[in-house]
């Protein structure tokens, strides 16, 4: 967080609070959006599926079906684990029908901390654990919704917003069985948390009181909260085709993520100093995603498969973000946010081993998303800048086994030994989010009307170790 110059307090600061309702009120004037989580919801939970736009609910066929589709786990024999990050960069523009600009960016060239991701699955019968291998057990650990802006303190909206972020992670436990040969079954919890370890373990917007009431004009201001919740999720994965082989030549995948509610407790600062201590309420939305993906070739040599999902977000859960003070005055805040839709396309095309790379399977990957923006004017914030946008994808993988050596020095597999790896891979992909311009007029903070470009850089990075 940057350093925030401090005042000596007003007494209305520090002895009873006996104006902070005319404070709020001007508060809520110049700074009506609560905007910290908005439709900044990330995609990208692993470089296998970013690779495809995140068309990947009905592949699931890696350690990242604990966060894409649980259901899929049952596709995967022993134990496997997945771990990776996701590199953000890019920036944000601003311009007023006064033609004033103003520019923005991630806190810095790249989004840090980065959004990172953990998965591990495992088979239970190849745990030694009953004679079925209808039966998977993962855990999961990523960042579902987040977002992490600045604007400079001498933007026309600095009453509105100068910095923000949502740091929230999900740590999601989920069990995944088939009750009938081609249709599996997933449940888990999801639980909602802030952690130091990613960021600053807090929800919280910053921006500069205009003056008045005995405050400095200029004098940064701050709200922040925290909190744990807990939701749940249900997934399938039906395969009505297969090959000679077993292996699927359709899939077709379901997940459903429900509500959570976030109950955000923190303070009201002004300078440094602590006003108020202060809640808001934030509603985790429920995300419904379904997908059907086809293999048009799937043999020994090489697959090539097609897969379109579509996810929609029910944003219209965030329909105030109230803040409500310790000494009784509510501030009320609309949001209005609207429900919505991402269409993703992605395929991928892997050589199983090929003559020049025996042990490997190579695969390319690439997709495109079209998503719907979530804020309507009147409530719109800078410190998301959304609207609707295009993504377009590019990846590749690799996965060694057997004989192969991992980067020409680590041996992929061969050995009998239960805890060796069996086999060692990378993933890579890159993204490219388009947003349309976006003019926003109506607001309910005159400073925040203007045209709004957004531009982000996403790069995937993932190690998987299959055992």
């Amino acid at each position: 967080m940057s350093t925030i110059r401090r005042f000596a307090a007003p007494a209305f600061l520090t002895t009873g609070l006996p104006l902070t309702g005319a404070l709020l009120a001007a508060w809520a004037v110049f700074a009506p959006a609560l905007s910290w989580a908005g439709s900044f919801r990330i995609y990208d939970h692993s470089a296998s599926a970013t690779g495809q736009a995140s068309a990947f609910t009905a592949q699931a066929d890696d350690a990242s079906a604990g966060y894409y589709n649980p259901a899929g786990m049952t596709q995967l024999r022993g134990v496997q684990l997945s771990a990776g990050t996701t590199l953000i960069a890019g920036g944000f523009s601003f311009q007023n029908a006064a033609g004033t600009q103003a520019s923005g960016d991630l806190r810095g060239s790249v989004a840090m901390p980065p959004p990172s991701n953990l998965y591990i699955t495992a088979n239970l019968k190849d745990l030694g654990i009953g004679s079925s291998d209808s039966t998977a057990v993962g855990l999961a650990v990523f960042s579902p919704f987040g977002t992490l802006t600045r604007w400079p303190d001498s933007s026309p909206f600095s009453t509105a917003t100068t910095k923000a972020a949502f740091e929230l992670i999900d740590i999601r436990p989920s069990i995944a069985f088939r009750p009938l040969p081609d249709l599996a079954i997933g449940l888990g919890a999801d639980v909602y948390t802030f952690s130091g370890a990613f960021g600053e373990g807090q929800v919280e917007r910053q921006f500069r009181w205009p003056g008045g009431l005995g405050i400095p004009a200029g004098t940064g201001m701050e709200v922040n909260g925290r909190d744990t919740a807990a939701g749940f999720n249900a997934s399938l994965l039906y395969t009505p085709l297969r090959n000679e082989d077993g292996r699927p030549l359709v899939n077709i995948g379901f997940i459903y993520r429900s509500q959570a509610t976030l109950h955000l407790d923190g303070q009201l600062l002004a300078g440094g100093t602590r006003i108020a201590d202060a809640r808001s309420t934030f509603v985790v939305p429920q995300v419904l995603t379904g997908g059907i993906a086809l293999w048009p070739v799937r043999n020994k040599e090489r697959e090539w498969k097609l897969e379109l999902d579509v996810d929609y977000t029910g944003w219209k859960s965030v329909r105030n973000l109230d803040s409500r003070l310790s000494n009784g005055i509510t501030v009320a805040t609309p949001a209005n946010w609207v429900s919505g839709y991402t269409v993703m396309i992605g395929t991928e095309h892997k050589w199983l081993n090929p003559e020049p790379l025996p042990d490997w399977d190579i695969a390319l990957r690439a997709g495109y998303w079209h998503s719907q923006k979530a804020i309507p004017d009147q409530t719109f914030n800078p410190a998301i800048p959304d609207g609707d946008n295009h993504a377009v994808s590019t990846g590749i993988g690799f996965m060694c086994r057997d004989n192969g050596r991992f980067l020409g020095v680590i041996p992929c597999g061969g050995s009998g030994n239960t805890l060796s790896p069996k086999g060692l891979g990378i993933d890579l992909a890159y993204q490219a989010i388009l947003y349309e311009s976006r003019t926003v007029a109506g607001n309910v903070n005159p400073t925040v009307n203007g045209t709004y470009r957004t531009t982000l850089h996403v790069g995937s990075l993932n190690l998987r170790v299959n055992f």
